[in-house]
């Protein structure tokens, strides 16, 4: 290290702090203490010593991008390398998060700010990459103007579009420094970053280069981030396809894209009754972490605004407690956020819009409730729940068994790069970015885009059932098949909200165990068919249990007209009460006790 450069380190070291105003920390959830963090020290000192242009700082959700940032444009704007400060973010609701971030160490950010001359008391702006778009010019003379210091936040959105990519090259191209940062910096197109560098392996494959990269992984070890825990649920769908085919299948199961994807979307109905049983053992899930964590939230990410308004109509009737609803198109969302943020209410229900980015440090629980199915969206959505306030706290979310998600889960601590070019299709060079390209593209799709279907019949859910699947935790898999409601489910629901990474892995080789050992134990008449052998079943036609499941729809049709409640909750109700899996996978003897037991209940009520 040359002599200038040491000095330099030594100075970011001893004037990190000392330069910032008392407001500095502020708030503990934004990870701000009045010592750095390891990584962002290290970040500070490569970034002291090597004086870039650019520079990109690839840390995971929930590390602490914003502290480093907002540290290292306070040591800039000190040692009067920058005289201002640009912030660009994804969403309105960030801009003003960045706002208030930045004003507790007394950088003042104006989140308003359009056009013509900025006020005197304030040191930059927080914009939208879509602003950004609208005006590029306006951005390029400020930065002309003064010796400017731009905040990329998440910059994998300026890839988002050719346009917001060209404004970004456009506005910030005269910028003294550039500070890009990102959570995840790969993006399911070839689109260019701007101010990123690639680099080549020696491939041919062209990779996003950073010039500090802090993963999950790291983080993890380093009591960052929480360890994450996933609860899979799996069950049997039904549904009718455009054609007017009708399709039975179990989630999870090996099968078509298309079916996989219908499948997983009849999961997702709301008047299905996999939804509630999965929103009802999350539910659980939040009580047991609420012993230790008493302000711990849920968060239930949905597809779309009608699935939201619906799930969040579930939490009502199964808690009785009200949920926040966060639509997109709500002028009133970002203050709904930051309401829930500060409260102590259970559950949150969005789309999309609180799945990057947004700091809502006490959610703990999760519910993975949508069809998007990228690598970019998976980690953000699980960032949400992995900010650490303190050393044993764990996140748990809840996933249906789609063999694309549970790869995602699996890969947690992989670090990835931006990559631009992709192999040719054919042979061993076949696209692997094709499906993911493809469902991201259906996913995005307008509800009003025309894709070719309209002389066909719309998509129908017909049935969903949910059964407990697994849990996967550190790469490894933990449990049994068991129906919701039953002790083997509770054994992992139950799993304490604090806990160290190894008691976590200890406690689930334990439960797994004593699940095993349980199922032996268990009598045919009171086990899951999934668990007795087949030549110990009892012979029952299969006339005869569609006549029995015939026959028990129709009794939970007739008490939920009566009672006002939906069919899959009476459904989870029965099963709760009478014990046994789904429907589908039921015994004659346990459908027959959920007849009588929903008799009883419409008999109560007359």
């Amino acid at each position: 290290m040359t002599t200038t450069a040491a000095s330099a380190t030594t100075a970011a070291s001893a004037t990190h702090s000392s330069h910032l105003s008392p407001a500095f920390p502020g708030r503990a959830p934004w990870g701000t203490a009045s010592k750095l963090r390891a990584w962002q020290q290290a970040a500070m000192d490569a970034y002291v010593q090597a004086q870039p242009q650019d520079f990109l700082a690839v840390a995971t959700p929930g590390a602490g991008k914003t502290t480093f940032a907002l540290t290292l444009a306070s040591w800039l704007l000190h040692h009067h390398i920058v005289q201002q400060v640009t912030v660009v973010a994804p969403t309105e609701h960030l801009k003003k998060q960045w706002a208030e971030a930045a004003a507790r160490i007394g950088i003042k950010l104006d989140p308003e700010y359009s056009s013509g001359r900025l006020g005197a008391e304030y040191h930059g702006v927080a914009l939208t990459y879509a602003g950004v778009g609208v005006k590029p010019m306006l951005h390029r003379n400020r930065c002309e103007q003064r010796k400017t210091l731009v905040i990329l936040d998440e910059i994998h959105h300026a890839g988002d579009s050719r346009s917001w990519g060209e404004a970004c090259l456009e506005a910030f191209e005269p910028a003294t420094r550039r500070l890009a940062l990102t959570g995840t910096p790969f993006r399911s197109d070839t689109n260019p970053i701007p101010f990123v560098a690639y680099g080549d392996n020696g491939d041919g494959i062209r990779r996003s280069v950073a010039d500090y990269t802090y993963g999950y992984g790291s983080a993890l070890a380093d009591g960052v981030v929480r360890p994450v825990i996933f609860l899979s649920y799996s069950g049997s769908m039904r549904w009718r396809t455009r054609a007017g085919d009708e399709i039975a299948a179990k989630l999870g199961e090996p099968m078509t894209k298309d079916a996989t994807s219908q499948a997983w979307r009849t999961a997702l109905d709301p008047k299905g009754e996999w939804m509630p049983a999965v929103l009802s053992a999350a539910d659980r899930r939040l009580t047991e972490v609420r012993r230790a964590i008493p302000d711990a939230g849920g968060l239930v990410i949905a597809t779309d605004q009608d699935s939201a308004r619906a799930y969040a109509k579930l939490i009502r009737e199964i808690t009785g407690e009200r949920a926040t609803l966060v639509l997109s198109d709500d002028g009133g969302a970002s203050q709904r956020i930051d309401d829930f943020r500060q409260s102590d209410d259970r559950w949150l229900v969005a789309v999309r819009m609180v799945s990057e980015g947004v700091d809502v440090p006490r959610l703990a629980v999760g519910v993975y409730a949508t069809t998007i199915s990228t690598p970019l969206f998976f980690a953000q959505a699980v960032g949400r729940f992995v900010r650490s306030r303190r050393r044993g706290e764990t996140a748990s979310v809840f996933l249906p068994t789609i063999p694309t998600l549970l790869g995602f889960a699996h890969e947690m601590e992989v670090e990835r790069d931006h990559v631009l070019d992709k192999p040719k299709k054919g042979g061993e060079d076949e696209d692997p970015y094709a499906e993911e390209a493809d469902l991201l593209k259906e996913a995005e799709r307008e509800q009003n885009e025309p894709d070719g279907t309209d002389d066909q019949l719309p998509f129908e859910a017909l049935e969903s059932e949910a059964v407990f699947d697994r849990v996967m935790y550190d790469g490894a898999e933990f449990g049994m098949q068991a129906h919701p409601g039953s002790e083997e489910e509770q054994d992992y629901l139950g799993i304490p909200g604090l806990l160290e990474p190894d008691q976590v892995q200890m406690l689930l080789q334990k439960r797994q165990a004593r699940q095993i050992a349980h199922s032996k134990r268990r009598p045919d008449d009171q086990a899951d068919l999934l668990e007795v052998p087949a030549e110990r079943r009892p012979v029952v036609t299969h006339k005869e249990m569609m006549e029995l499941r015939r026959e028990l729809n129709g009794l939970v049709g007739a008490y939920a007209h009566q009672s006002g409640k939906p069919h899959g909750v009476i459904h989870t109700e029965l099963r709760r009460v009478c014990g046994g899996p789904a429907t589908a996978e039921a015994s004659a003897g346990q459908l027959r006790q959920r007849m009588a037991k929903v008799r009883e209940w419409a008999t109560r009520m007359r």
